[in-house]
């Protein structure tokens, strides 16, 4: 009695199975295909029906990694990575048309990456890794959609480039940093050496400048004084020999006034100032003189002319 009870609760149980989210399950009568069972709770029946497989609805991704050469010879590997799906509606083609989904569609990757990179320079193979990825989806939906799996996206996530070449590389670009740093700080000296002579002729300008009219107030002053002078009845010359002797005094008179100053002035004596009043004198006196000379030639030469002709 209670092994037929045990018996009918097995077949009981056995009736119903329960199917995951995004999972489809292939039932076989007599090991021939029945049905697909989606999610939720099934009927099925015992011995005569059985569960032959469950096929994965979920997006899965395939990493394949591949050694392929450039054109220019250098051999690189790359990893593309294949995210995938079963449609739903093509659950059958997926279970009994393909055995191993993996190994299919590592093929065709190896196939069209293989015929696309050798194509292409090492530098071009870096800037156009989207266009391979495109060319690979491109290739994988046309072989798999017949055995019912939609290709999502295909990406070239990796590019290894044999370590020679990487290194050499990784040197090339170093060299060429450091030849654009040489080059920013040749231009930043030159900017500098630039500024600092323009900063130096304003300086010798404006130097030239001051002294320009330094001078000019200077003779503005002795124009001044001389007239002064002359208006008291000195004469320009004497007027001229006074305002030098007086600026000599004041020149000594600055120098003494400094008690770190180690300046000696050379001939001199208490009667420096006189005999340098009496030479200018004398100098101007001696000019006057052949200055009168001259004009006496002059005109009488010029009458000398006119009785001839």
């Amino acid at each position: 009695m209670y092994i037929v009870l045990g018996v009918i609760v097995i077949f009981i149980i056995s009736l119903f199975f329960t199917v995951k989210q995004q999972t489809s399950v292939i039932i076989e009568r007599f090991g021939k295909f029945n049905s697909i069972r989606n999610s939720g709770l099934q009927l099925k029946i015992p011995i005569i029906d059985r569960v032959a497989g469950r096929v994965n609805l979920r997006i899965q991704q395939l990493d394949v990694i591949i050694e392929t050469k450039t054109k220019d010879n250098v051999f690189v590997k790359l990893k593309v990575s294949v995210q995938f799906k079963v449609l739903q509606d093509k659950v059958y083609e997926a279970f009994y048309k393909l055995e191993y989904p993996h190994d299919q569609i590592t093929s065709y990757v190896f196939d069209v990456v293989r015929a696309e990179v050798p194509k292409l320079k090492l530098d071009d193979v870096f800037e156009r890794k989207d266009d391979i990825a495109i060319a690979v989806k491109r290739e994988l939906n046309e072989a798999m959609s017949t055995y019912g799996y939609d290709i999502i996206n295909t990406l070239i996530t990796d590019i290894d480039p044999d370590i020679q070449v990487k290194n050499a590389m990784n040197r090339i670009n170093a060299a060429d940093r450091e030849k654009t740093a040489a080059e920013y700080e040749a231009e930043a000296s030159r900017i500098r050496i630039v500024a600092k002579a323009k900063a130096e002729a304003e300086s010798k300008r404006l130097q030239g400048q001051g002294i320009a009219d330094q001078r000019r107030e200077i003779a503005r002053g002795l124009v001044e004084s001389v007239d002064v002078l002359n208006k008291v009845g000195i004469n320009s010359q004497e007027a001229s020999a006074l305002i030098v002797v007086t600026q000599h005094y004041d020149t000594l008179q600055s120098i003494g006034s400094d008690t770190n100053s180690n300046l000696i002035l050379l001939p001199n004596s208490p009667q420096a100032g006189s005999d340098m009043l009496n030479n200018m004198v004398a100098s101007f006196t001696a000019s006057n003189q052949v200055g009168e000379a001259m004009k006496k030639a002059a005109k009488k030469k010029s009458s000398e002319d006119d009785q001839e002709a």
